[in-house]
């Protein structure tokens, strides 16, 4: 029975060098916004849909691309974000996303999962377009929000703080996912 159920269905190999989740952080006097490498992960593909997959983020890759890449304020930025502040990317190298369900959206996909950030998992969802051609399949996001405090990302953030005034940093984070994959 269970070769039955694997007819017709493919592997597509996460192509590491052209995937990476956007990122956006705010605060009252501005904002900042980058990228995030995917590391590794695969999507399960059947009957025209994806009904599986998982990838690995790569939070030593995180960038910013509002300041020039060489400028001292860019390090600083990037060296902070993977601080305790923040990610914590020394204890905790890799964010996980494991896609849990899939649903059709008229032209769209909802896709629900687990994300992992600093080894806490909550579920996120967030609506994508997913095209299969040939032995090529993408899935690029609309932009979703996380709440970073549900994450233990505590920095600067209101829900932790009270006494921040207009120096906190929002909670919310803007994400966008941009995967190509490989059959």
């Amino acid at each position: 029975m269970c070769s039955i159920f694997m007819v017709g269905q493919s592997q597509f190999k996460i192509d590491e060098a052209s995937s990476f989740v956007n990122w956006k952080g705010s605060k009252p006097t501005g904002e900042h916004f980058g990228t995030v490498k995917l590391k590794s992960g695969h999507f399960t593909y059947q009957d025209k849909k994806i009904v599986g997959g998982e990838f690995e983020i790569d939070m030593n890759s995180i960038i910013n691309l509002d300041m020039p890449s060489d400028s001292e304020s860019n390090a600083k930025l990037v060296k902070h974000l993977k601080s305790d502040d923040f990610f914590d990317v020394s204890k905790y190298p890799v964010a996980i996303f494991k896609l849990s369900s899939t649903e059709p959206k008229g032209d769209k996909t909802l896709c629900t999962g687990n994300l992992t950030i600093k080894g806490i998992t909550h579920q996120v969802a967030f609506l994508a377009t997913v095209v299969q051609k040939g032995k090529t399949l993408s899935l690029k996001s609309e932009t979703f929000t996380i709440d970073r405090s549900k994450w233990n990302i505590k920095f600067k953030s209101k829900s932790f703080f009270s006494d921040l005034g207009d120096k906190f940093i929002d909670d919310d984070i803007e994400l966008s996912v941009d995967v190509l994959a490989v059959n």
